[in-house]
């Protein structure tokens, strides 16, 4: 709301100027008409509505101020003359750096100069040409000297002005696609005639905005290849309209009529012209908000018509007909702006007028694809395909759109298509200012794509490589290459791939961060919490380094560094309360610090959040365990054991628990048995098996299960001992009665320690995040 508001504020004070403005030519009454005209028109919407057009409305608010002070300076004595100039220079180049249209208000300056405030005519033209031919330059004094200084200064202040904006640019033009604009790269005479024919399409949109439409890229307007064309018709008519209205500026008798239409054709057609695709190509073929400067001459010219109208014809005629204008006017504008309401909207719109846009129907699938609508969104981007089959975007956001839909198939090979299309190298031309960066992102998809499958990630990897050999600052390509060298175990090349991404990007929180991954892959915690420190200071908010650098100083140990990961995991916890690791590394925390109560109340809230997690459930039932509650901890070794039945220290604990406290022999029993088919050489669960063989009075039993553990670990004390108290008793039985049958083994007990002999420690097994990168698939750009 607040970015509208502000936009329609604007609107209003360039309103407010323009009509200033033109009441320097018209009369009151007209210059109304005038400025209503332009606070209506449709051609605005999307300078006004759409936020990208702030450019427009701010640049012209000092487009309109750079004129009126330059008109001032005209007007006033030599001092004070000077004094409004240098204004309208600051305002020139305030209008400039708000955008480039407005350093065309220089122009318009010297139109002025010329045959407003000189009043110059056709007849002084020609004597001036004349004059400059026959090398007799000092013409009579047409213009008085501080005119000259005048023009003086505008040409250097253009000039100027031009030299800066090209420093900022790098002195290079911006590169685009010909899907922006086709006739760009249109052989000759095609790409003359089609832009050529663009102005009599911006004329008519000014003159008749019915069919209005976001986006006239690709292919909304056909290319011009030929002289029979009939569209030339047009072409021709609108430079003949407007050659009539130059030639009348000059030379009619009527001051008034030869000012107004000399100023209205410098503010229709000078604005234009860096647009124009006549001098330098441009990233678009139509742009309707590029049109809200031009509109101020069109609009003049358009109430002068109404004045004279008004006065030589039917003054009830020409205020019905106004009235009917403004209607049909504020009505589309209107409708327009609710066009304008969303993304969805607005480009539907744009299908409504045009169904020859690849990149509407593209959009359109963008905006069903952020409602989570990806069916519907991949009709829209297959149209767009059958639109323009070379369009490399839309085939990468077919492949996107598969890949959500988990068509990994299908969304590999759309992606292979899209590949397919990029352009060849060519010998001794550079392959990297040849794309499109947001082509590129096919290989980050598809490399994503391919990474998914653990067998394939050296074809992973090559996809990369190649995507930076294209464009050497690729820096989300150094990073998902990095992921990919880390899961294939080569720190080493991940760090130095990362280290140049650094080289790119040094404010990049993601690659600090992915460097602490690769030190903690190394075993290297202070490197990994450097980094991981210095991903914090350029993101405080990073969730990922706030987690693992709390996990790595609470494994530090101490108490003050404790204080601190407490403090990162609590301010993750403000931000997501439905993380469960965080809960249970604040759980991990206060058993650091011994506090029971904290650390239970942790653990329970990570179980209560995802009822699988397996540290969590396990740590919880030892801290209960420790706590002489064996009984609480059971159902949640159960529920461990159930979602992780390969986790053998939780069998082992709820074993012994089986055994001492809930006296369960037999599900003891199938505890210790598990943990041999998963581990025969585990000494704990074997020990364990030959106690609850002892317990069960099995004494012959127990002590060939006692033998068997002494061999696997004959430095084991607590084995040894234990099966010497077996043998003994087993050898007193038979002293006491020679001829006993082995089940009279089994009559007489006496407990052996049944507790696993090396106590569970609490079992955090840590998993740190995986390094920050563009693991879903990138959309190409709208």
């Amino acid at each position: 709301m607040g970015y509208h508001l502000v936009n329609l504020i604007l609107h209003a004070v360039v309103c407010l100027m323009y009509f200033r403005m033109c009441s320097m030519f018209l009369p009151e009454i007209s210059s109304f008409v005038s400025a209503m005209l332009f606070a209506v028109h449709p051609i605005h919407t999307e300078a006004v509505t759409g936020v990208v057009g702030r450019a427009e409305t701010l640049s012209s608010v000092f487009f309109l101020a750079a004129f009126i002070l330059y008109a001032k300076s005209t007007k006033r004595k030599r001092f004070t003359g000077w004094r409004w100039l240098v204004f309208s220079m600051l305002a020139v180049a305030t209008a400039m750096l708000c955008k480039e249209q407005g350093i065309t208000i220089t122009g318009i300056c010297a139109v002025y100069e010329l045959f407003v405030a000189q009043k110059m005519r056709l007849s002084d033209v020609q004597h001036f040409l004349r004059c400059v031919v026959s090398g007799k330059v000092s013409w009579q004094h047409t213009w008085c000297s501080d005119a000259t200084k005048r023009l003086c200064v505008l040409t250097l202040s253009t000039l100027t002005l031009l030299l800066v904006r090209l420093q900022i640019m790098g002195s290079k033009l911006p590169v685009f696609t010909r899907f922006d604009n086709p006739a760009s790269v249109a052989a000759t005479p095609t790409r003359q005639l089609t832009y050529n024919y663009l102005v009599s399409v911006n004329l008519w949109l000014l003159l008749l905005p019915c069919d209005l439409c976001c986006d006239w890229t690709m292919g909304t307007i056909p290319m011009v290849e030929s002289l029979l064309d009939r569209r030339n018709l047009s072409t021709l008519a609108a430079y003949i309209a407007l050659a009539t209205l130059a030639y009348v500026a000059l030379t009619t008798a009527n001051r008034q009529q030869a000012v107004v239409i000399a100023m209205s054709l410098a503010f229709l057609a000078l604005p234009f012209l860096p647009a124009s695709n006549l001098f330098f190509p441009v990233g678009f073929v139509v742009a309707e908000r590029v049109l809200y400067m031009p509109s101020m001459g069109f609009c003049m010219l358009v109430a002068y018509g109404w004045q004279i109208l008004a006065e030589k014809k039917n003054r009830k005629v020409a205020w019905a007909g106004l009235c009917l204008l403004l209607l049909a006017h504020g009505t589309k504008t209107i409708s327009r702006n609710w066009d304008w309401t969303s993304e969805y909207s607005i480009f539907m719109a744009g299908l409504r007028v045009n169904q020859r846009n690849a990149k509407l129907f593209n959009n359109v699938g963008h905006a069903l694809e952020g409602q989570g609508r990806f069916n519907e969104a991949l009709q829209y981007f297959h149209k767009a395909v059958s639109v323009q089959q070379d369009d490399i975007g839309a085939h990468i956001n077919v492949g996107r759109t598969y890949n959500h839909l988990k068509m990994f198939k299908e969304a590999e090979d759309a992606y292979l298509k899209a590949k397919s299309l990029l352009p060849k190298a060519k010998p001794g031309e550079s392959y990297q200012a040849r794309i499109a960066p947001n082509h590129l992102n096919v290989f980050l998809n598809l490399a994503n794509l391919i990474a998914k499958n653990e067998t394939r990630l050296e074809e992973a990897d090559l996809l990369y490589r190649q995507a930076i050999s294209m464009r050497a600052d690729y820096t989300q390509a150094y990073i998902n290459r990095g992921d990919v060298l880390l899961k294939l175990n080569r720190t080493k090349e991940a760090q130095e791939v990362y280290e140049r991404a650094l080289f790119y990007d040094s404010n990049n929180p993601d690659i600090y961060y992915n460097l602490g991954v690769v030190f903690l892959e190394q075993g290297k915690a202070s490197q990994a919490l450097a980094y991981l420190d210095k991903a914090l200071e350029f993101d405080p908010e990073h969730e990922q380094a706030l987690l693992n650098s709390a996990i790595l100083l609470q494994e530090l140990g101490r108490a003050e560094l404790r204080k601190v990961a407490r403090e990162r995991l609590l301010k993750l916890l403000h931000k997501d309360a439905t993380n469960e690791r965080v809960h249970f590394n604040l759980g991990m925390l206060a058993m650091d610090d011994r506090d029971t109560a904290g650390a239970e109340h942790w653990f329970r809230r990570a179980v209560q959040l995802k009822d699988d997690f397996r540290s969590a459930l396990f740590n919880l039932a030892l801290l209960l365990a420790d706590d002489h509650r064996p009984l609480e901890a059971a159902p949640f070794l159960n529920q461990l054991v159930r979602f992780h039945p390969d986790h053998v220290k939780g069998l082992i604990l709820l074993g012994d628990i089986y055994i001492n406290n809930i006296k369960d022999l037999d599900a003891a029993e199938n505890c210790y048995k598990r943990i041999l088919e998963l581990e025969p050489d585990n000494i704990q669960g074997l020990h364990n098996l030959c106690v609850v063989y002892v317990e069960r009075g099995n004494l012959l039993r127990a002590e060939a299960c006692l033998k068997q553990a002494h061999r696997l670990a004959p430095s084991e004390d607590y084995v040894l001992r234990h099966l010497k108290i077996v043998q003994s008793r087993v050898a007193k039985l038979r002293m006491d009665d020679p001829s006993a049958s082995e089940s009279q083994f089994i009559e007489e007990q006496e407990h052996l320690p049944s507790p696993p002999a090396d106590p569970i420690a609490p079992h955090a097994e840590t998993v740190y995040s995986r390094p920050a990168g563009v693991q879903s698939p990138t959309p190409s750009l709208s």
